[in-house]
C-alpha cells in the first residue's frame, strides 16, 4: 500500500486588534492554544497553532493586532505581526465585520496587497454584524487587495470555520508535517503558563489594569508525585497597580491564581501548584530580558 501524500503549509493570520484572530486559531485547532479576552491587543508575540485537516497540517501563525505603535512594546508587537507574514503560503486578513472598516483595517490591507502568494479575506463576527453591510465590506476590501477567496465566518459560533479550514488545506503545498499529530502549538509549557495567567489578569481586571503588566515564569518543574510547580512574577509599573492586582485582603490575586491554576491543570492533565508574586518594576518594558521572556524581539 502506498503512503498517503502529506501536505503542510504556513498560514499567517493578520488583522487589527480584537478582530478575533486568536479565537479563529483556537477554533481551527480544535482546542485552546491562544489566549483570548475582550481587551484589544491581547496577543503580544507570534504563536503557532497546529491544525490537521485530512492529510494536511496547517501551521496557523496568530500574530498581534496591527495598530499605530506609540512605545517600544507597541513597536515590538507590530514588528512581530509583520514578521509573522514572512514565508507564509497563505496570508489571511481577519476583519471584525461588526466593527466595520476603519483606517486600521484599510491600512493593513494596503500593507499586504503587494505581498507574494494567495491572500484570503475573512470577515469574522458575522453573527453580530449588520448583514446589509457585509457585502459592502467585502466589495471595498476586494477593491483594495486582490484576494483569492473571501469568507464570512463566526469564529465564536463556528459558522463557516470548517469550510475555511478545508479551503486553507487545499492551498497548502505538498510536504512532510512539521509537528507530531498530537502537538497543537509551538509554545513551550513555560510560555503557555505565562499566557494563561496574563489572560486571567485581563479577564478579571478589565479596564482597571492597562497594558503595563507582564508575567515572568521563574520556575516550571515537575515534582516527583507527577504534579507541576509553577512560580511566576507579575510585573507592574506602579504600587497602585500592585494594589489593584492584590485586591482587598489579597482576594483578587487568589482568584486570579485559582482560575489560572484550574486552566493549566486542565491543559496539562496534571495537578498544578501555582505561586504568584506581584512585583513593582518601573520601566520593565524597556528591559531586553523581559522581551525575550515574552517571545518578542527588541525593537529600537
Amino acid at each position: 500500500m502506498s503512503t498517503p501524500t502529506q501536505h503542510c503549509g504556513l498560514v499567517a493570520i493578520v488583522g487589527a486588534p480584537n478582530a478575533g484572530k486568536s479565537t479563529l486559531v483556537n477554533a481551527m485547532v480544535g482546542q485552546k492554544v491562544a489566549i483570548v479576552s475582550p481587551k484589544a491587543q491581547t496577543t503580544r508575540a507570534r504563536l503557532m497553532g497546529v491544525a490537521i485537516e485530512g492529510d494536511t497540517q496547517l501551521l496557523l501563525v496568530d500574530t498581534p493586532g496591527i495598530f499605530e505603535p506609540k512605545r517600544r512594546l507597541d513597536r515590538a508587537m507590530v514588528s512581530a505581526a509583520w514578521g509573522g507574514t514572512e514565508g507564509a503560503d497563505v496570508l489571511a486578513l481577519v476583519v471584525d465585520a461588526k466593527g466595520g472598516l476603519g483606517a486600521k483595517v484599510t491600512d493593513i490591507a494596503e500593507g499586504i496587497k503587494d505581498r507574494p502568494g494567495p491572500k484570503y479575506l475573512i470577515l469574522n463576527k458575522v453573527d453580530l454584524a449588520d448583514k446589509a453591510k457585509l457585502l459592502l465590506h467585502a466589495e471595498r476590501l476586494n477593491g483594495l487587495v486582490d484576494f483569492t477567496e473571501t469568507f464570512f465566518i463566526s469564529a465564536t459560533t463556528g459558522d463557516g470555520v470548517a469550510e475555511l479550514k478545508t479551503m486553507l488545506a487545499k492551498a497548502m503545498p505538498e510536504g512532510p508535517w512539521h509537528f507530531t499529530e498530537d502537538q497543537v502549538s509551538d509554545a513551550s509549557e513555560r510560555s503557555l503558563a505565562s499566557e494563561v495567567t496574563r489572560e486571567q489578569l485581563y479577564l478579571q481586571l478589565h479596564a482597571e489594569l492597562p497594558y503595563a503588566s507582564a508575567i515572568e515564569t521563574e520556575q516550571y518543574k515537575e515534582r516527583e508525585d507527577g504534579s507541576v510547580e509553577i512560580r511566576q512574577q507579575i510585573l507592574v509599573e506602579r504600587p497602585t497597580q500592585r494594589a489593584i492586582i492584590l485586591g482587598k485582603g489579597g482576594a483578587r490575586i487568589k482568584e486570579i491564581g485559582a482560575r489560572a491554576r484550574a486552566e493549566l491543570s486542565a491543559i496539562t492533565g496534571k495537578p498544578v501548584h501555582l505561586y504568584l508574586h506581584v512585583k513593582v518594576k518601573p520601566g520593565w518594558d524597556d528591559q531586553r530580558d523581559i522581551y525575550r521572556e515574552m517571545g518578542l524581539d527588541w525593537v529600537e
